[in-house]
């Protein structure tokens, strides 16, 4: 393969978790490649959530991951909210990604992230809760776009009926 080949597809299944304070769980990660508008940020946070493994629907493949990432098992999974589809190009393998986002609100903000760094293929930086006004006036890189708006909505109460669709930031 080239680095003129398009990225592969990959299916991906990932949480807008809340806590009761209606903070919103992002995970840092390391970038491969700088933000196009600011070359010395490095860094994006972006949701819990992972690939899909043979023969999973999105809702196991989170469940699952959220296991994985965060420790929380046997979660009760929202709604889809949003998707994202096209080329994810900040992890080490980029990839043509087809995501699709779950609700899930915890009962605590307790959370096991120990095993997280094993589980990613990129260097993981840390996870925090984000109060969502803190969210919408940092000046981090957050995937995808539109994901502060989103997650206001959902804390207002208005929960999409269909999914939203989200978008990349600009390479």
């Amino acid at each position: 393969m080239t680095s003129d080949a398009p990225p592969a597809i990959r299916h991906i299944a990932r949480a807008l978790v809340f806590d009761p304070a209606d903070r919103l769980l992002l995970i840092e990660y390391k970038a491969v490649r700088p933000a196009p508008s600011n070359p010395e940020m490095k860094n994006f946070w972006f949701m819990p959530g992972g690939g899909l493994e043979r023969g999973e629907s999105h809702e196991e493949a989170c469940r699952r991951e959220l296991g994985e990432e965060i420790g929380v098992h046997d979660v009760v999974l929202g709604p889809q909210v949003a998707l994202c589809d096209g080329p994810f190009l900040l992890f080490d393998k980029s990839r043509d990604a087809r995501e699709r986002y779950f609700l899930v609100r915890l009962p605590d903000d307790q959370v096991d992230t120990s095993r997280l760094a094993e589980t990613e293929d990129n260097p993981v930086i840390g996870t925090r809760w984000w109060p969502l006004d803190e969210l919408a006036s940092t000046d981090a890189r957050v995937e995808p776009a539109g994901l502060v708006d989103l997650a206001r909505r959902i804390v207002r109460g208005d929960i999409p009926a269909t999914p939203v669709a989200l978008r990349w930031h600009g390479d």
